[in-house]
């Protein structure tokens, strides 16, 4: 009896050191979990701008994890992160980033928000703030409003710049909306939530732009004909989700996009195929207006990458 009475209580201890081993250097399991989830980042920019980002933190057996999204490029692991007495510290490799180096991330958690810093290319400190990502679950049955054309096939009424005192290579030929670039990106001056999208694009050859859903997450427009799918391929959502096929059809040929967003669930036709049925967005992709994901938000053409043309752009806005 008292062997087992002795045994029993070297189990407890043990245990309780194998726990205390694999949560050590993350603080206590209850603490980690509270920087669990996705995060939607804003970041002071040392020009006084604000652009996005966000972030998620995740558990991968006894460690912390994460997945990344800068102001611009796509979705990427962290290197490294961890969580220990109200401080989260992470680092995540370069991709667009003009630095030598790892870029790195402090933040301390205040009541359900992140404040932190990290350093700009030229080494000056950047202070960001985090909150946590809505769910935003939207009605699996949604009556639809009335059609709006988004653009007349006269001039850009309804539509502006993204940077009022950018490049301007948007036009109006012949009934269809041309952008030459380098321009600024196109943006609708009317905000949507949930709605049905239809379209009708025409992409030269070797080029490429998107199509910004609330101005947050990137449908990718590309000369992309005859490649295999892919999540930063023609009809992907920039990073992060892969089409199940490629039906596009070949440069300066005219196409569709038949887009559906509720919530967070996608779904999209290219030329009538459907290639991403129903698929929740984990997040804003590069490139984005914003990382506020509760609101509405435009309609956004990508202006700076090439030369693409619309001649009908078609939303119903569900009530």
């Amino acid at each position: 009896m008292v062997q087992r009475v002795t045994f029993a209580i070297f189990l407890t201890i043990t245990s309780g050191l194998v726990l205390v081993a694999a949560y050590g250097n993350q603080g206590s399991n209850s603490s980690v979990d509270k920087v669990l989830g996705r995060w939607d980042i804003t970041v002071q920019a040392a020009d006084g701008t604000r652009y996005p980002s966000w972030l998620e933190v995740t558990r991968d057996s006894d460690k912390l994890a994460g997945r990344f999204v800068g102001r611009v490029g796509s979705q990427r692991p962290v290197k490294s992160i961890e969580f220990k007495d109200g401080q989260l510290i992470f680092s995540l490799p370069v991709q667009y980033e003009r630095q030598n180096s790892d870029l790195k991330f402090e933040a301390r958690l205040v009541g359900d928000r992140l404040e932190g810093t990290t350093l700009a290319p030229d080494g000056k400190t950047l202070r960001w703030t985090a909150v946590r990502a809505p769910a935003l679950a939207g009605s699996s049955r949604p009556k639809w409003g009335q059609p709006i054309q988004l653009f007349n096939g006269r001039d850009l009424s309804g539509w502006k710049l993204r940077n009022p005192n950018g490049p301007n290579g948007w036009s109006v030929v012949d009934g269809v909306l041309v952008n030459t670039p380098r321009s600024t990106d196109l943006i609708t001056e009317q905000e949507f939530k949930d709605f049905k999208l239809h379209i009708e694009f025409s992409i030269a050859e070797k080029s490429n732009s998107g199509i910004y859903l609330r101005g947050r997450y990137e449908i990718q427009v590309e000369d992309g004909a005859g490649r295999e799918p892919d999540s930063r391929g023609i009809g992907g959502v920039y990073g992060f989700i892969a089409p199940t096929s490629n039906p596009a059809k070949k440069a300066n040929e005219w196409q569709t996009f038949d887009i559906t967003l509720i919530g967070r669930r996608l779904t999209v036709a290219l030329n009538g195929k459907t290639i991403i049925d129903n698929v929740e967005i984990d997040g804003i992709t590069g490139g984005a207006l914003d990382s506020n994901e509760g609101a509405p938000g435009p309609i956004m053409l990508q202006g700076d990458h090439g030369k693409i043309s619309f001649r009908s752009i078609v939303i119903t806005p569900a009530l």
